[in-house]
């Protein structure tokens, strides 16, 4: 079968190149540009827990650069919101236990994010492919622009200019190549949101603050007269990434006016005069939120910013970016290796989760975006968007960077078109509903060895037995031991490859419970004991089979045929706001 051709060499584009390459589908990457990426200190992401992990997964911690903390809480000092990393050394921040990683009281933390430079990721990226290379799984084709896409029942047909320029054949084409996506306008696909939502400075520099390591947001500091807001994030090697939220309008940030603003925050936060500083890098963004009408035309995906684009109040765009290969990487795999049995509600089912989940992150930014900024406007964000909450939008704002709430919570799938048509009898409810993301508990696989959950995560999908004490079975006979054998035999006869595992517990679960979670980390079913008939229908659905729930295939909303350049907005594409 062809190769999966990835158009673009980005984080996002590279990240799923690395992980079908894994899965043993052979990829080509069509990189514009000519396969060294610029250094840009100031061009940096932050990474949620998940997508943290995906990255690890892939082989990538090194890019992560600094040391990971166990996990964040938020704490106010006069008007600063800082996240103060959990584990730091005791006096670190006010509250700090004594004990490293034990917070005070009863405060709690949640996994650290982490800050890095987007230029490392990257570059670890392209040398885990290079390595790959002599595999064949791995082609890369750098200075390579699309410039033609044609599809037919088989396949997908790309021509590239550029001095390489020739016919690329592949199984099945995802546009990984940004904003201006040429595969998104070749398709004929609609990109509709709003222009210039915020604009931010950003500065990179190595200094030295009063409290390492910890990320502050600060608004309205007293030593400014505007309405202003101010973050800083910790990078490796001493480096500060330090982000301005500018007034609207296009007035030109001048370097003077830049100086000035580091100046001023730098003195604010360490007292006069400022500390000396080396400035790395400086610019200017724009923030945008739009999303793709779609994101499968046939054989043709659209991943990361060709898909969306977003970043508003603390929302991630290469977060979401990494969710998009995390939950196409598998499902693409599956079709590539078993064939058309399902394929099109399993593809589809890409489009249905990560675009509603995107989506809904973009409503809730929008909804709340004038209200925050707002003077005064919190009352009425407590009341229009979050009812009840007793948290101030600083709380928002920093949720959002710590991954929680309806801005920065990894995303949940509830209505998945691959759950059962009707829910198998035996179904019970743990702590995490279906759809959602599972708890990282510890895990043991039959011939022993100790994992966290997720740590299994990006293979095939994994089964897993709570079973109270198994840390003290004889591991020579525990796969006869018990519901092993019945449990064993019923994962043989899945429709597909899974994993079995056995945690000696699980948030919510009862003895005996046993767990369906998907390669991308979210729970797929969970029932009571071993039933084969149940864990097989919820297997067959979960690779679009006849159980699956959706029932609308992409042959029904988008004619699989031979397809040159569309033109600019079918009927399907009509105009719309992003999350829409």
């Amino acid at each position: 079968m062809d190769p999966v051709i990835i158009a673009g060499a980005g984080p996002v584009g590279l990240s799923l190149a690395l992980a079908l390459a894994r899965r043993g589908v052979p990829v080509v990457v069509l990189d514009e540009g000519t396969g060294v990426d610029e250094r840009r200190p100031a061009r940096t992401a932050v990474l949620r827990p998940d997508t943290a992990a995906l990255v690890t997964r892939l082989g990538c911690a090194e890019a992560l650069g600094h040391e990971r903390w166990t996990g964040w809480r938020t704490v106010r000092r006069r008007g600063v919101v800082q996240e103060v990393p959990l584990g730091a050394p005791a006096g670190y921040g006010p509250g700090m236990a004594a004990g490293p990683g034990r917070p005070a009281g009863a405060e709690t933390g949640t996994a650290a994010p982490v800050h890095l430079v987007q230029h490392d990721l990257t570059r670890t990226l392209r040398a885990l492919l290079a390595h790959m290379a002599g595999s064949g799984l791995v082609t890369l084709a750098p200075g390579s622009r699309v410039d033609t896409l044609e599809q037919d029942a088989a396949g997908v047909s790309v021509h590239t200019r550029g001095p390489a320029g020739t016919w690329w054949r592949g199984s099945y084409l995802v546009g990984c190549d940004g904003p201006r996506s040429t595969v998104r306008k070749l398709l004929g696909i609609r990109f509709p949101g709003r222009t210039a939502v915020e604009r931010h400075a950003v500065a990179a520099l190595r200094t030295e603050l009063p409290r390492p390591g910890e990320a502050l947001l600060h608004r309205m500091p007293p030593w400014r007269d505007a309405d202003d807001e101010v973050t800083a994030r910790p990078l490796p090697g001493g480096v500060w990434r330090l982000d301005w939220l500018l007034p609207p309008g296009r007035d030109l940030v001048t370097p003077e006016a830049l100086l000035a603003r580091v100046e001023d925050t730098l003195t604010g936060w360490c007292g006069d005069p400022a500390p000396p500083y080396q400035l790395l890098d400086t610019g200017v963004y724009t923030v945008h939120h739009r999303l793709a009408r779609r994101w499968r035309a046939g054989r043709a995906f659209l991943a990361g910013d060709a898909a969306h684009l977003l970043g508003a109040l603390g929302t991630q765009g290469l977060d979401e970016g990494l969710r998009d290969v995390a939950n196409l990487t598998w499902k693409l795999a599956l079709a590539w290796h078993e064939g058309a049995t399902g394929a099109d509600v399993l593809l589809d089912s890409y489009q249905t989760e990560r675009r509603g989940a995107v989506g809904a992150r973009l409503r809730a930014a929008d909804r709340a975006l004038p209200l925050v900024r707002a003077s005064g406007g919190w009352s009425t964000v407590r009341r229009t968007v979050l009812p009840g909450a007793a948290r101030g939008h600083d709380a928002l704002l920093t949720d959002s960077h710590l991954g929680r709430g309806p801005l920065g919570a990894p995303p949940a799938y509830p209505r998945s078109p691959l759950a059962p048509a009707t829910a198998p009898s035996g179904c019970v409810t743990v702590a995490t509903a279906l759809g959602e993301p599972v708890a990282d508990v510890p895990v043991t696989t039959p011939d022993g060895t100790t994992a966290g959950l997720r740590d299994r995560l990006g293979g095939d999908p994994l089964v897993v037995l709570v079973a109270p004490g198994t840390g003290v079975w004889d591991r020579r006979h525990w796969l006869r031991a018990g519901l092993m054998p019945r449990l064993s035999a019923a994962i043989a006869a899945l429709p597909l490859a899974a994993e079995l595992l056995v945690a000696e517990e699980y948030p919510g679960a009862a003895a005996h419970t046993v767990l369906l979670v998907r390669p991308d980390g979210h729970l797929a079913a969970a029932m009571s004991g071993v039933r084969p008939a149940e864990l097989y229908a919820c297997a067959d659905a979960l690779r679009g089979g006849a159980t699956a729930s959706g029932a609308r295939t992409a042959d029904e909303e988008t004619p699989r045929k031979a397809l040159r350049k569309a033109p600019s907005g079918t009927a399907q594409d009509s105009p719309t706001t992003a999350g829409h």
